[in-house]
């Protein structure tokens, strides 16, 4: 393992500032080997932390995604440490996600990186990263799972459910989904042992309409409020 410190991307507004906000921009960087691959782990680390918060991107984009900046910024300041994981995939420049089995093949990799702390970590990923968050969280001993765009069936095609996998998690699990998500709205979720926070008007990146009424902040207020929240009354942060 390899640790350099490394500089965030741009990420979209949310309402905290101050030392999370400096938490945010610099990030250490810890090179990992995987069974698929080399990947990178960037962390946004507590002062005192008590959680780890590792979190995967999606398949069409990286750890600059604003729903994962976001929670860079915000949750060091609530005593937990958050690390943005790339796939091995990313890191080798490809365009293209591999199938199913190679990105838990690249998260379970990682994941020695990710306890190493000694902390309970909270499996997290955006769409494709949430479905490996869900499907390896048991066998990985991950405290809870945040799953961020659940991408519950392709657009269009509700038939084909993937619910059986954020079903399946057998542990504590929150969904955050936005309110026009074409890979699946808030109210065709089905019923289950997990929360749901919605985020109105926001897309499967949590992107929010000009026209909306309400703003691109105050959508990522309601994500990272929510997330922080759920980890309180699951006991994550107790």
């Amino acid at each position: 393992m390899n640790e350099t410190a490394g500089t965030a991307g741009t990420a979209g507004a949310a309402g905290t500032a101050g030392a999370a906000e400096t938490a945010e921009t610099v990030g250490a960087a810890e090179t990992v080997g995987t069974a698929a691959g080399e990947a990178r782990v960037t962390w946004y680390r507590a002062a005192d932390a008590r959680l780890v918060l590792a979190a995967g991107h999606g398949a069409g984009g990286g750890i600059e995604a604003r729903d994962l900046r976001a929670l860079a910024r915000t949750l060091p300041g609530q005593g937990v440490s958050v690390a943005l994981v790339e796939q091995p995939w990313r890191m080798a420049g490809k365009k293209v996600a591999p199938a199913p089995r190679t990105l838990d093949t690249g998260w379970r990799g990682i994941w020695p990186a990710l306890t190493a702390p000694g902390l309970p970590v909270v499996a997290a990923g955006r769409s494709a990263g949430a479905r490996v968050a869900c499907r390896t969280a048991a066998e990985l001993g991950a405290h809870a799972v945040l799953a961020l765009s659940f991408p519950l069936h392709p657009p269009g095609k509700p038939e084909k459910s993937r619910a059986a996998e954020l079903l399946g998690t057998g542990v504590p699990t929150l969904v955050v989904q936005g309110g026009n998500d074409p890979f699946g709205r808030p109210e065709e979720f089905p019923e289950g042992p997990y929360e749901l926070v919605a985020v109105p008007y926001g897309d499967h990146g949590f992107a929010v309409p000009k026209r909306a009424a309400t703003t691109q902040e105050q959508a990522l207020d309601t994500l990272t409020e929510g997330v922080a929240r759920w980890l309180v009354s699951s006991g994550s942060l107790a």
